[in-house]
Order: C-alpha cells, then sequence, then structure tokens
C-alpha cells in the first residue's frame, strides 16, 4: 500500500514542478511584454489566465485523494501538505505575472524611464532564480538551498526600493511622464509579491524535510 502512496506522490511532484515551470515561464513573459511594451503578448496571456488556476486544482484534487484513499502516515502526511501549501504560492505567483500583463495592456502611452526598466529586467531575472532554485530545492528536499532564497530576496527588495525612487525621481524631472510612469510602481511591487512567494514556498520546503515551520523574513516596511 505505502508503495502504491510513493509512486502516486512521485506524480504528484512530478505535476508540481511543471506548473512551477510554466508560471517562470509567465513571470518573463509578463514583465517583457511590459518592458517591450508589447501589448499584444500581454493580451495573449491575459486570454490564457486560466491554466494556472486549473493545475493547481488538478494538484490539490489528487493530494486530497492520497490523503483520503491512501491514509498516509504522519511524515507522508507533512509531505502531502506541503505540496498543498507550495501549490498555493506558486498559484499566486502566476496571478502576479498575470497582473503584469494586465497592467501593460492598461497602461496608456509607453513610460518613459528605461533606467527603471533595467531594473525591472533584473528583478525578473532574480526572481525567476529564486523560483528554479526552491524548485530544485524541493525536489531534492534540501532544506539548506532553500534557506538561501532569502538572500536573493534581499537583492530583489533592495532593486524595489532603488527603482521606487527613480520612478519618483523621474516623475519630478518630467511631470507629463506621471500617468504612464504610475504602472512601474505597480509592476516593482508585483515583483516583489512574486519574491515574497518564493520565500513562502522555502518555508514549506523546510517543513517537508524536518517538520519545522517558521517564516523565513520578518515583515519589513516599504
Amino acid at each position: 500500500m505505502h508503495e502504491i502512496f510513493l509512486d502516486e506522490l512521485k506524480k504528484l511532484n512530478a505535476q508540481f514542478m511543471e506548473m512551477g515551470v510554466l508560471v517562470n515561464d509567465l513571470i518573463d513573459k509578463g514583465t517583457r511584454s511590459f518592458v517591450e511594451h508589447d501589448k499584444k503578448t500581454a493580451q495573449e496571456m491575459i486570454a490564457e489566465d486560466k491554466e494556472v488556476a486549473k493545475e493547481a486544482v488538478r494538484i490539490e484534487k489528487k493530494a486530497l485523494e492520497l490523503m483520503a484513499l491512501q491514509q498516509p502516515v504522519a511524515t507522508d502526511f507533512r509531505v502531502v501538505i506541503s505540496i498543498l501549501k507550495a501549490t498555493t504560492d506558486i498559484e499566486r505567483i502566476g496571478e502576479n505575472a498575470n497582473s503584469i500583463a494586465v497592467e501593460t495592456v492598461r497602461v496608456k502611452g509607453n513610460p518613459r524611464l528605461p533606467e527603471v526598466e533595467k531594473v525591472i529586467s533584473n528583478m525578473t531575472h532574480q526572481v525567476r532564480e529564486m523560483l528554479v532554485q526552491v524548485l530544485t530545492a524541493y525536489v531534492q528536499e534540501d532544506e539548506k538551498n532553500a534557506r538561501l532564497t532569502v538572500l536573493g530576496h534581499a537583492k530583489v527588495f533592495k532593486d524595489y526600493k532603488n527603482a521606487r525612487q527613480m520612478i519618483i525621481d523621474g516623475v519630478e524631472q518630467e511631470p507629463d511622464a506621471a500617468v504612464a510612469s504610475a504602472s512601474y510602481f505597480v509592476i516593482i511591487r508585483l515583483l516583489e509579491r512574486i519574491s515574497d512567494h518564493i520565500v513562502n514556498i522555502a518555508s514549506w520546503v523546510i517543513y517537508k524535510s524536518s517538520g519545522e515551520l517558521f517564516e523565513l523574513i520578518k515583515p519589513k516596511k516599504k
């Protein structure tokens, strides 16, 4: 019976990884559409918005079936719970990526702060690396590597604060750009939220391997 459970759990983990890869691609697609002012790509993303949610439902359904039908022992139960919780964060990341696409379509005119767009690209690269790192840590049950995601988060938050000041300074120098540039605030905030969710996933990696549950980062002043 336990061999059946482990086999089904392996399939569930594969589904979880596939969802993570999908969402990582969406982060890249969403921010590139914004920086390149590509409303067509953003609209395509919005039209495909339901795919991540559907995948989350499939994973949750499978996880609940495992708990109900296979009657896992305490350790196995913890593994399934970690998948459920981490899936929720992956789904939220997908929602944030989609919100970037929505903002790309919504903004009127083209923002004119290329230095901020460079920081956005840096933030995007960092959160995508963080997501790959935490997904790898999840599969390998690598608690140490999971904890290291806080270093990436610190870089993202630093970029967030720098970009916010750049936007303020840019609007002061060119008030006519205020309306378009307001979208920058939305984008950097969404990327910072994505980083938060990745750190949440890291917490579930630690819980999965050790049973220890705590916040890896303290609430911060924005």
